[in-house]
């Protein structure tokens, strides 16, 4: 991939930008308006809590529903609809939750604990088609009942009453209760979905709220560029709002996202390459880091990426300090496996999972040309296995400014350094990207994923052969008995279940089933009086609840 440089008009026309906007901001001294401008990156793909899975629709859910819980600053739990903490018993198979009593709805109808029943309930019937049924498993007959084998009314939840809830488990999950704070099992108003229908969550007309804002002014999944946020008057902690509205525009031109920032149009966007280090020194620079890897998914339902060696290849010769520093130069690193640094630690002596498990990504510069030498050679003994003399790859990704680049060096490494090999870049919006990305329209699917909860099963499950973000059909009976064991037998043994997984990542690694291209951070510009939004590494990214602008 190419560097990105700018010219040096462009360039002067950022730093003249950002010296008057420094000025008019000295020399505005208003009390502001609670209001904020937001860039995203990417449309919203779906708004309907069982069936969300991107960044965007789920950092909105967050914020416009609520879950039992919601996660504070330090990745915590703290009651949300619920009034306190759940009560477990000791064999960690029954916890019972009790609901605050002043819960509704944005359309006056009151929240119960039917309405979570309800919920979980959709998001295991496979009829709903959730791709996040699955963090349902371990709940008493989720697994049947997402194979289709049981009713979803034999899930094991129930409404004891009105306010409270009891959820009995087939086998502990040591993560569970971090789950109660993720969006899939989020309440839904049965009586209102049942009337919508299919257009349940269409748009904004097509939902109701229990969160601390309501959306307005959507028009569709995947098509819509601008929506905003206002301030839910029905909400029980409404007096913790302090933004009245939050305006989210979708750009995918971070060059203008920035003159919108330094015309004071934006109050946060999202910065990368050149960019991101031309304002680290910035005061409005805001680094975020993220547990979350983006990676090379390989199609192995095909011939050719069924050759383990030719996986091998094309993931020795990508240059990942070029994309870490070059393309993206916001605090991304290059990885060292499939799970993130600092997201897991081992049970009995803290160490990272990331530095435990083998190195699946080479990254000593010094070893690069011997490496790329190396992905030669397995490259012709596989072409020769294959008896593929050319080969034309189809990359496969999604419409970002950064994800296009990115595509783009990933095309360069291969071409230039694996003989007989052409690259065709094939960008997509979102949400076609995921359904191609399901059916397999793919050689190469460069694809990203963000763990929903701190442990390392977030990241091993998706690879299992019946997982359905195993884009690539990746399939090996050790890895899938390993992650089944660390979920099962293994579960209550909190060693060896840490060791279950670390073979597994051992297991990836051997096969290259994926390559590791880049651990993710976040750089922002955002403005300096905009406060109080908590970022989580985990989950849902953003909870404004509790933001403001300073005076």
């Amino acid at each position: 991939m190419k560097k990105i440089l700018w010219g040096s008009v462009g360039l002067v026309f950022l730093l003249a930008g950002c010296q008057s906007n420094t000025t008019k901001k000295e020399e505005t001294n208003k009390t502001p308006e609670q209001k904020v401008t937001m860039a995203v990156n990417q449309e919203l793909s779906s708004l309907d809590s069982t069936l969300a899975t991107d960044t965007y629709s789920i950092t909105v859910l967050n914020n416009v529903m609520e879950g039992l819980y919601r996660l504070d600053e330090n990745n915590q739990l703290v009651p949300a609809s619920a009034k306190d903490v759940p009560t477990v018993s000791d064999d960690k198979l029954t916890y019972t939750i009790n609901l605050r009593d002043d819960l509704k709805w944005s359309n006056g109808d009151k929240v119960t604990a039917d309405d979570f029943v309800y919920g979980w309930q959709k998001a295991v019937n496979p009829d709903t088609g959730s791709e996040y049924s699955g963090l349902f498993a371990g709940i008493k007959n989720a697994t049947e009942i997402i194979e289709g084998k049981l009713p979803e009314t034999d899930l094991g939840i129930k409404a004891v009453d009105e306010t409270t809830i009891e959820v009995t488990m087939e086998r502990p999950v040591p993560y569970f209760e971090s789950l109660l704070a993720f969006p899939t099992f989020f309440p839904q108003n049965k009586a209102f979905v049942e009337k919508e229908g299919k257009q349940y969550g269409a748009t904004n007309e097509n939902l109701i709220y229990n969160g601390p804002f309501v959306l307005e002014d959507f028009d569709g999944a995947g098509t819509d560029t601008e929506w905003k946020l206002t301030k839910n008057p029905t909400y029980w902690d409404k007096d913790k709002v302090k933004l009245d509205t939050i305006v989210n525009q979708v750009s995918k031109e971070p060059s203008t996202s920035v003159r919108l920032f330094e015309a004071g149009e934006l109050d946060d966007v999202t910065l990368s390459g050149e960019l991101a280090k031309q304002y680290q020194e910035d005061e409005a620079f805001t680094p975020l880091p993220k547990a979350g890897t983006t990676y090379l998914t390989f199609n192995q339902s095909e011939d050719f990426f069924k050759n383990k060696k030719a996986r091998q290849a094309v993931s020795l010769v990508l240059d990942r300090k070029n994309i870490t520093e070059f393309i993206l130069a916001d605090g991304s690193k290059e990885p060292k496996g499939l799970v993130p640094n600092g997201m897991s630690f081992s049970p009995t002596d803290k160490k990272d999972f990331a530095d435990i498990s083998k190195p699946m990504v080479k990254t000593d510069i010094e070893e690069a040309k011997k490496l790329w030498e190396e992905a030669k050679k397995l490259w012709e003994e596989a072409k020769k296995e294959t008896g593929t003399k050319e080969i034309t790859f189809d990359l496969l990704s999604y419409d970002d400014e950064v994800i296009k680049k990115l595509a783009e060096a990933i095309q360069f490494d291969i071409e230039d350094k694996l003989s007989g090999s052409k690259v065709n870049v094939n960008i997509v919006p979102l949400t076609a990207a995921i359904e191609k990305g399901r059916n397999a329209e793919f050689d190469l699917f460069l694809f990203g994923w963000g763990a929903d909860y701190p442990d390392p099963s977030s990241f091993m499950e998706l690879l299992t052969t019946d997982s359905p973000y195993n884009y690539g059909k990746y399939s090996n009976k050790d890895f899938d008995e390993l992650v089944e064991k660390a979920s099962t037998t293994d579960v209550t043994d909190d060693e060896k279940r840490w060791n279950d997984y670390i073979e597994a990542e051992n297991i990836l690694t051997d096969d290259a089933a994926v390559s590791p291209i880049f651990q993710k951070a976040e750089a922002k510009l955002r403005n300096p009086k905009l406060k109080g939004i908590v970022n989580h590494s985990t989950g849902a990214q953003f909870d404004f609840k509790e933001a403001y602008l300073e005076e």
